[in-house]
């Protein structure tokens, strides 16, 4: 497993932009972010592999960006045009499969809130 550190949550009124960042301790095939709601079961929102494969979430497509720095081992998500359903706790996650669900990945970090008021 490696280690996962996440920053960059916050609160937003509607519309709003906010950039989260994940550093991870070692170098890892996958790198994706989750998030969850109060309730609500933990949901895919994109993942970026070492070779820039991508996939995001139909949800997010168009507004959400994720991007990855395999140098410094940190994945990235810049999210434009928020709404109020993507209040959660995003989570950033590392594993050896490039995919949504979250079975695969084995290593997790602490997670941090994002808070998009209308």
């Amino acid at each position: 497993q490696v280690q996962l550190v996440e920053s960059g949550g916050g609160s937003v009124q509607a519309g709003g932009s906010l950039r989260l960042s994940c550093t991870a301790s070692a170098e890892i095939y996958s790198m994706a972010w989750f998030r969850q709601a109060p309730g609500k079961e933990r949901e895919g929102v994109a993942t970026v592999t070492t070779t820039g494969y991508k996939i995001v979430a139909d949800s997010v497509e168009g507004r959400f960006t994720a991007s990855k720095d395999n140098a410094a081992n940190t994945l990235y998500l810049e999210m434009n045009d928020l709404k109020p359903e993507d209040t959660g706790m995003y989570y950033c996650a590392a594993g050896p499969l490039r995919t949504l669900k979250p079975a695969p990945y084995n290593s997790w970090g602490q997670g941090t809130q994002v808070t998009v008021s209308s």
